[in-house]
């Protein structure tokens, strides 16, 4: 009988102060570091929700919106948005507080696509989700989307393609390039 769960039971949420040796050369927090602790999270929600150890497939795109300064408190929140028959994509909002302030800023949301693998790094099948409110709804039909067109872009990108004249004069015409080959 298949399993299913309901998306509170896998959520997550973590908040770390930054500290100054979070920061890159320009003195706010690197985003190398804010990925990081986004792939924790990610792991963490999908673990729970599959009860098994996860390993990150694919991540969707990442915009740094606003800078995170030293001092501020980033706090994390994941939520498993979809099922497959293995994989789970994991959504994660990050926002910074000024705690002294009080003012919370929106400064990151990806999605990771998690696996789910079994003591021997095999795939195993992971619960279904039980949906209760049109926004869990929502989310889901958008990562089916997203799957969907992440699927169609590998097909698309492995295709070989002939070089055509009218994409060259493009290139040259259009853009910062020098052809010299």
């Amino acid at each position: 009988m298949e399993s299913f769960k309901n998306i509170e039971q896998s959520q997550v949420t973590i908040s770390e102060l930054m500290l100054p040796s979070h920061t890159n050369f320009s003195g706010k927090i690197h985003g190398g570091y804010i990925l990081s602790l986004m792939d924790q999270i990610a792991f963490a929600c999908a673990s729970k929700h599959s009860s098994n150890y996860c390993v990150t497939a694919s991540v969707d795109t990442v915009d740094f919106l606003r800078p995170i300064e030293v001092g501020e408190l980033v706090v994390m929140k994941a939520s498993v948005n979809f099922v497959g028959r293995t994989s789970m994509v994991v959504g994660i909002r990050v926002e910074s507080e000024d705690i002294h302030s009080g003012i919370i800023k929106h400064c990151n949301s990806s999605y990771f696509t998690m696996v789910a693998k079994d003591d021997k790094g095999k795939s195993v099948p992971v619960p279904g989700l039980i949906l209760k409110t049109e926004k869990q709804v929502r989310r889901f039909l958008k990562s089916l989307n997203r799957q969907e067109m992440k699927k169609n872009h590998r097909q698309e990108t492995s295709k070989k393609e002939e070089l055509k004249i009218e994409d060259l004069e493009i290139l040259r015409n259009s853009h910062k390039v020098q052809l010299e080959y």
